[in-house]
């Protein structure tokens, strides 16, 4: 551990939109924010090829590309944007310590989480050859779907999100095959049979995902096994879209922070205020129902106006 601590006024865990937006905001205000990166700076648009649901892009913009612009925004207002992560945080007393990568300990009056939420993926290799070539794998049918209008795609999943994104895909694909794993589905009664109402969503029960099949650069096809049989199809698609949750990035701060049953930090209604004083929380971290790029900059705005609010009143 180092001997040196460093005050810091407002302290921005994670880059993203969310976290992007922050220091904007906070930087505009003169707050001097830090910014540490984290472990995939930019967040998960990194790992997205195009967007083009994001207002203020008319042509679309690649999800690195738009890191970059927002990145370069917040430099324009001085954000000090760092390398590293937070390895460890103490949030018992006024002023929030945080260790960033177990050797910097910073003192802080606020601190912004949008530390993000991580898409889980089946982990298949060909699954993420795939996914990182932006070829055909998503985990997310509102970003993504409208690139497979009148195709046929393939969807994994069994709870409530998996059948919201089928149902999703269902508006603009040709045919929607549903991958579901085990014998039923893990969703609500209501949208288990919505999807099976859905006359273009083929539902394949006790099916599991041996590979994604392609050309080395886009998906052609799935190839699945039944479980009960060990029969193998190949299912041709173009899109292949993983739908068996997220997880939080909040790890470091379930000693602190109030997080619900899934890890998501919770946040006063309305506010993006945690159950500490002067930390706060913008982004995926907290959001499990929208997850945009354009929802987690839009609380990144609330957390830079909060965090100020909160330095306003212990002059």
């Amino acid at each position: 551990m180092s001997n040196t601590i460093e005050k810091v006024k407002c302290l921005i865990i994670g880059s993203g939109p969310a976290g992007y937006t922050a220091a904007i905001y906070a930087a505009r205000a003169s707050m001097q924010p830090v910014l540490y990166q984290g472990t995939q700076p930019g967040g998960q648009l990194t790992t997205t090829n195009e967007v083009e649901n994001f207002p203020g892009y008319p042509d679309g913009v690649t999800g690195p590309e738009m890191m970059i612009q927002l990145q370069a925004q917040a430099k324009r207002f001085n954000t000090d944007i760092r390398d590293g992560w937070a390895t460890k945080v103490d949030f018992t007393g006024p002023i929030h310590k945080v260790w960033i990568n177990d050797t910097i300990e910073l003192h802080c009056e606020t601190v912004i989480i949008s530390t993000g939420a991580s898409a889980k993926y089946l982990g298949l290799p060909s699954e993420q050859h795939y996914l990182k070539l932006g070829g055909g794998v998503s985990a997310c049918a509102v970003c993504d779907g409208f690139f497979y209008r009148n195709q046929e795609v393939v969807i994994v999943g069994a709870g409530d999100s998996a059948c919201e994104e089928a149902h999703y895909l269902s508006k603009m694909c040709k045919k929607v095959t549903m991958l579901v794993r085990s014998e039923k589905f893990r969703a609500s009664k209501i949208m288990e049979t919505r999807v099976r109402k859905t006359e273009n969503i083929e539902i394949l029960l006790n099916t599991e995902t041996i590979e994604v099949k392609g050309d080395g650069q886009v998906v052609s096809s799935v190839l699945v096994k039944e479980r009960t049989s060990g029969v193998e199809t190949e299912i041709p698609t173009t899109g292949f879209f993983v739908a068996i949750g997220h997880e939080p990035n909040t790890a470091i701060f379930k000693d602190f922070i109030t997080l619900d049953e899934t890890g998501y930090i919770k946040n006063i209604p309305g506010t993006s205020k945690t159950n500490v004083p002067g930390v706060f929380v913008a982004g995926d971290a907290a959001d499990h129902v929208y997850r945009q790029a354009i929802t987690a900059a839009g609380t990144g705005c609330m957390a830079a106006l909060d965090a100020e609010r909160y330095l306003a009143s212990k002059e």
